[in-house]
């Protein structure tokens, strides 16, 4: 398991290698996904931002396919690698909760009021949501994206009307990601929040925050430190040579 306390740093280990990979792959070919997609439509030709110097490459078709392919192609390993991983591991923190839309309208109240927020464990309600939220649009991304590119194959043969709800959802899908993307970064606006930022960089995130905003998930871990503590101490007590208490009466 990744998170646990360091007590000598004052610093709760919340994101192994694994989630910041999975993280920063999907954010980084999600960013590529959107940039050329939109090139593909053409926004930048008919809007003039490939007549800005160094952006004459965005109104290039045979450019920002392959870039957006490449794309896809990063963002499905990554995906697939996280869902694998972390059912695997039976890992399932940041899938939504029962009362997690109540319990989000109670945190975001109290950031704005400055009130009380309820208790949270590992991942904040609201995120929690989010995450199921980008999820399902990045789902609908890579299967329609599949269909679109299936159907350039001369074996396969979809019907006019069927491709049309497919191109229909994959831009409503990557309408609402952005959306979803938006609101994501929005929520570091909140000072509450930013706390959590680190994370996603060094993995570490302050240990008083966790105690202060996470208590359900600090509760968690500080019994598996104590349970570590008392599986070290029953090893280090059978840890004595077999003539170490014959020893000791012979004294």
């Amino acid at each position: 398991m990744a998170e646990k306390i360091l007590q000598g740093e004052n610093k709760v280990k919340r994101h192994g290698f694994s989630v910041l990979f999975v993280h920063w792959t999907v954010a980084i070919s999600t960013f590529l996904l959107i940039l050329s997609g939109f090139g593909q439509m053409p926004m930048y030709k008919r809007y003039h931002i490939a007549d800005l110097p160094g952006m004459s490459w965005s109104a290039d078709y045979s450019v920002t396919i392959v870039i957006h392919y490449i794309a896809a192609v990063a963002l499905i390993f990554a995906v697939a690698y996280h869902i694998v991983y972390h059912v695997l591991r039976k890992e399932y923190d940041a899938l939504p909760r029962k009362g997690d839309l109540k319990a989000s309208y109670q945190i975001i109240k109290a950031m704005i009021t400055k009130g009380q927020e309820p208790p949270s464990d590992k991942y904040l309600a609201e995120q929690r949501l989010a995450y199921a939220f980008i999820g399902v649009n990045l789902l609908l991304i890579i299967i329609t994206g599949i269909i679109k590119v299936l159907k350039n194959l001369p074996t396969v043969d979809y019907s006019p009307t069927f491709l049309v709800w497919v191109n229909n959802l994959h831009t409503l899908a990557s309408m609402l990601l952005v959306f979803g993307i938006v609101g994501h970064l929005a929520a570091f606006l909140f000072k509450e929040n930013r706390a959590l930022l680190p994370g996603m960089f060094t993995g570490k995130i302050d240990l008083e925050y966790v105690k202060h905003r996470h208590s359900l998930w600090y509760s968690k871990l500080a019994k598996q430190e104590s349970s570590k503590g008392s599986r070290s101490n029953l090893t280090s007590g059978h840890a004595c040579p077999e003539n170490c208490h014959a020893g000791g009466r012979n004294q």
